[in-house]
């Protein structure tokens, strides 16, 4: 298990998930205005919108929230305008990470997120010097309480799937972006929990690292993940079942 997936598994063991809901919430509004205002504000011919709307609903955001968020889009409501920018650079123990964040002051957010890498053993990097690890793959968590993962192959493979891994306390499936769509729906049919369902940027290496250099990452992975103007943080990094544990504890 590395990168995402292990954020995500420190997260639910912190107990962090709900104290994040309202911050969650603001990445999601901000997602759906953004892919409102570049695609147009019917999800039916917008697949980025769809996929906004559909991580939202899955979230348990209120209909009403996600119909502003498309209108302020669309420019029916007055709204701020983001920038979409991609930062990359490289951890401690020379983990390379992928910063996609809107914002409205680049200035101001370049800054921040010069100060982020710096004060957790880390330095911002030129445009391209670790983009090229990541490619982009569909990525959903199960839940493993539900189903076997034999069980879960055969679903997700049937429906378009690359592959189903264990990942700690979920089952991973991936996709290509283009059947993501395809096999979510198949994992929503047969009633299953997902635990997450998204178009992520996957590493296609990953570096292992020590309990120093694990400690500094997943400080700087959080630092970065709650910054307000941070919408999704990908990094290679690979820990240790046995050093996660201590520090999700």
């Amino acid at each position: 298990m590395s990168g995402h997936s292990k954020w995500s598994t420190i997260k639910r063991k912190k107990g962090k998930a709900d104290a994040e809901r309202g911050r969650m919430f603001t990445k999601l509004i901000k997602e759906i205005t953004v892919a409102a205002r570049s695609g147009g504000g019917n999800p039916e011919h917008n697949p980025r919108l769809r996929s906004a709307i559909l991580t939202a609903k899955s979230s348990s955001m209120p209909a009403d929230n996600i119909k502003r968020a498309i209108q302020k889009g669309t420019g029916e409501l007055p709204g701020v305008s983001y920038e979409e920018i991609t930062y990359e650079g490289y951890g401690p123990g020379g983990v390379a990470v992928l910063v996609e964040v809107f914002t409205d002051n680049k200035n101001r957010t370049v800054s921040d997120i010069r100060h982020c890498f710096g004060k957790h053993a880390g330095n911002l990097g030129e445009s391209g010097c670790v983009g090229w690890i990541f490619v982009k793959m569909g990525v959903i968590e199960v839940e493993k309480s539900r189903i076997s993962e034999d069980e879960l192959l055969e679903l997700a493979l049937e429906a378009g799937a690359n592959d189903v891994s264990s990942q700690g306390d979920v089952y991973e499936i991936t996709t290509t972006p283009e059947a993501f769509e395809a096999v979510r729906l198949a994992v929503e049919k047969k009633g299953l929990p997902m635990v997450s369902a998204e178009v992520s940027r996957v590493p296609q290496n990953f570096v292992k690292l020590d309990a120093k250099h694990a400690e500094q990452m997943i400080k700087l992975y959080e630092s970065l993940d709650e910054h307000d103007d941070v919408q999704k943080v990908y990094a290679n990094f690979d820990i240790d079942d046995e050093i996660l544990e201590k520090l999700s504890g």
